[in-house]
């Protein structure tokens, strides 16, 4: 394409749609004309993009393609009704598409931890390398470190700061799933590890059922919230790797929408996992009732992924915001 050719031949359209679009009422038939106009224009810009990039022109066409757009569509404002789809539709929909990889990041990570955990509680020269006996000893007493960790502070308060550091987290596994999944990764062995030194100290103190009557009343719900996030994450990286049918671009602007959707979703999730480390763990419940809670809360997500998001992804939902609120990826000729 010989590019200042094309800029010659369609200077005049674009120069038109620039003058349209500063106009505050419009004829019939000059809204008929903006309308046409922004269809050539999003082509003109889709050609130059993929034949003849030129930097200046791109982002001046961008901005007259995007001005047109919002012209033509309205400004569009988030109303309950949108809540509403996410919570029933977008949200469970991005995370049962990404079931193939948050399913097997969950039993791997599990069996990674559990390991760890075996490791640590059966051999005492590695506990001596995480801290000195007396330490450990107060970590896993009766009434030690361990216990004493979920109520130490205010529920509420702890509640707040619990979900405020899982849902950072979640988040990162989220962004930096862009880098090819590599932190990730690093972020879920870290997780990982810390469950499995817990895992293995109390262990090795005889104190493991107490240690489970800790951690399974929220870790069963927060857990999963991490593994959804860390296994989206890494299917993000894999999207620049193989972006399947479609462009490397359009592959990663729509799995990085969907993403960024399920972080909101996973803050809600982590929300009523942290309300339930802050008032339900450190409770004076029966071990068996606050593990009766956590299980119930975490069949309640999968039953909610599994359902309600299988239903949606079955009626052509994918996650991603609605196609009205999409950048044109196949511009339409007039």
């Amino acid at each position: 394409m010989d590019l200042d050719v094309f800029v010659s031949a369609h200077r005049a359209e674009w120069d038109r749609l620039d003058a349209l679009l500063r106009r505050r009422r419009l004829t019939g038939t000059e809204t008929d004309e903006l309308v046409a106009l922004y269809q050539r224009t999003a082509t003109h810009l889709s050609l130059i993009q993929s034949s003849a990039p030129d930097p200046q022109l791109t982002g001046r066409l961008s901005q007259l393609v995007a001005r047109a757009r919002s012209a033509v569509t309205g400004t569009r404002r988030a109303t309950w009704r949108d809540v509403t789809h996410f919570l029933t539709r977008g949200f469970p929909a991005a995370v049962y598409r990404a079931r193939h990889w948050w399913v097997p990041t969950a039993l791997l990570s599990t069996a990674v931890a559990a390991l760890l955990g075996w490791w640590i509680g059966t051999h005492p020269e590695v506990q001596s390398t995480i801290a000195a006996p007396a330490e450990l000893r107060e970590l896993t007493r009766p009434g030690g470190q361990y216990e004493t960790y979920y109520s130490t502070h205010p529920a509420a308060s702890f509640a707040a700061q619990v979900w405020t550091n899982n849902a950072w987290a979640a988040a990162l596994c989220l962004i930096l799933g862009v880098f090819l999944g590599l932190p990730v990764i690093w972020i879920l062995f870290q997780n990982m590890l810390n469950l499995g030194v817990g895992f293995g100290l109390m262990s090795s103190a005889g104190r493991l059922d107490t240690f489970l009557g800790l951690v399974l009343p929220h870790g069963l719900l927060e857990l999963t919230a991490v593994f959804v996030a860390a296994g989206t994450g890494m299917r993000l990286g894999w999207t620049l790797i193989d972006p399947g049918p479609r462009t490397r671009r359009t592959a990663l602007a729509e799995e990085g929408r969907a993403a960024i959707g399920m972080a909101i979703g996973l803050a809600l999730v982590l929300f009523v996992s942290g309300a339930i480390e802050g008032f339900v763990t450190p409770s004076g419940l029966p071990t068996w009732a606050r593990i009766t809670i956590g299980v119930v809360a975490e069949l309640a997500f999968l039953a909610y992924v599994y359902v309600l998001g299988g239903r949606a992804v079955r009626a052509g939902d994918t996650g991603d915001v609605e196609a009205a609120e999409r950048s044109a990826t196949v511009p339409t000729a007039a």
